[in-house]
């Protein structure tokens, strides 16, 4: 079928699967096995030496399965029905969490001697890795301000041997963007190659595409708004260079974090509902971020659309299309009264990770970014006053209702 003229809403629920190999089933079964039959010891010897890159396969191989762990039936077709999300992409590897998705990216296209620069804040997960893994193999890592558009241009300008730029846009929980296109030029002003890879988890795959931009891999915590539930975990990175995807692949099946067929099945169907949802929940954000904004309670909301500073404005404008459902509130109390309002909410819930249907508030500081020093949370952005909020797709008067109530109690 000719997906690549259909829209992601269509080619999303037909890519990837026919119902003739499956029994004529009308959505893709679960198949969980572990080991896969050959047709003969011939099929077999070629299926390895394809899976070692020792031979290529021909256009149109689909190539036998050997191992669950190097490939299975739901992965790909989770990978071929993920890649109509995002434009550009034309392949996509699936990881049983976000973090090994981050974790196969910085281990394959890094090695002792070489530099990445990376924007801070980061996801306090990849933070640590990157501190506690990553600099220790003898990698360099710089880090720059979110949002620093010159800082990042002249960091990328003067690293030796930059293999690998992180991005992280908006930055969590700052919210603060950075200019993805401003970060591919300056990388293309360099004699030798480097990767641009973007973590999209609070934007995309709805409001944000950071290959139209020029990146060159999109990573997402496919926990977050492609599954949308707060009931599984995985991540994903799609590349516009498909010989990427597969060294990630390739890499993956020595780590062994493929995702398995459980969660493959579910996340799979829910991907024809993630416009939806998103949608929902950013037109809830806005309406509360938008009342919230005046409340004596609350220095100020931080939230794309309240956005006055011009160049996060204009970066705002240019490469996301909605504002998302993820805001900070900054409170006039400090510490205390942003757990005095954690203890208030009634509907929302005190917890981390973010965009499931259920909206979740939390207290970055001391919970996912806690590993940071002094200087790094000054350097970041985030103070002992700030308060996550991931809304999700509940009523937003019954949601204002309850921040409101919250403050409140406080004030």
């Amino acid at each position: 079928m000719a997906t690549h003229r259909m829209h992601p809403e269509t080619a999303v629920l037909t890519r990837g699967f026919d119902p003739r190999l499956s029994v004529g089933a009308a959505r893709p079964p679960v198949y969980r096995t572990s080991t896969y039959v050959f047709s003969s010891p011939e099929a077999a010897e070629r299926a390895f030496a394809v899976a070692l890159g020792k031979i290529q396969p021909s256009e149109f191989e689909a190539g036998d399965l050997i191992y669950a762990r190097l490939t299975h039936p739901n992965a790909e077709i989770l990978e071929d029905q993920l890649v109509p999300l995002e434009p550009h992409a034309q392949a996509a590897a699936v990881f049983n969490t976000g973090m090994a998705a981050i974790s196969t990216v910085l281990f394959g296209l890094l090695e002792p001697g070489a530099t990445m620069v990376y924007t801070l804040p980061l996801y306090g997960g990849t933070y640590h890795l990157i501190q506690q893994v990553i600099v220790p193999l003898g990698i360099h890592a710089r880090p720059v301000a979110a949002g620093d558009t010159q800082g990042l241009e002249r960091a990328i300008a003067e690293s030796q041997n930059l293999r690998l730029v992180f991005v992280e846009t908006p930055a969590n929980p700052t919210l603060l963007m950075t200019d993805i296109a401003s970060a591919a030029r300056a990388i293309k002003k360099r004699p030798e190659r480097a990767l641009l890879a973007i973590d999209n988890t609070l934007l995309g795959p709805t409001f944000q595409h950071p290959l139209i931009h020029g990146a060159d891999l999109v990573i997402y915590s496919a926990t977050k708004f492609l599954g949308g539930f707060s009931d599984l975990l995985a991540g994903a990175v799609l590349a516009a260079d498909e010989e990427i995807v597969v060294r990630l692949r390739r890499l993956r099946a020595i780590l062994g974090n493929i995702l398995q067929a459980d969660e493959c099945w579910i996340l799979d169907s829910r991907l024809s509902t993630v416009a939806l949802r998103m949608n929902r929940q950013s037109k809830n954000a806005e309406r509360i971020a938008t009342r919230l904004s005046a409340h004596p309670a609350l220095s100020r909301v931080i939230y794309p659309s309240l956005f006055s500073d011009p160049e996060q404005c204009r970066i705002r404008d240019q490469q996301t299309d909605f504002p998302g459902s993820l805001m900070t509130l900054e409170f006039k109390g400090g510490k205390a009264a942003a757990f005095q309002f954690l203890r208030g909410l009634t509907i929302a819930r005190n917890a981390v990770s973010l965009g499931g249907v259920e909206s979740l508030a939390c207290h970055p500081l001391t919970t996912t970014h806690s590993e940071l020093d002094a200087g790094e949370l000054a350097l970041a952005g985030i103070n002992e006053s700030m308060v996550r909020v991931s809304v999700g797709t509940e009523h937003w008067r019954d949601l204002l209702d309850d921040f409101e109530q919250a403050l409140e109690r406080r004030t």
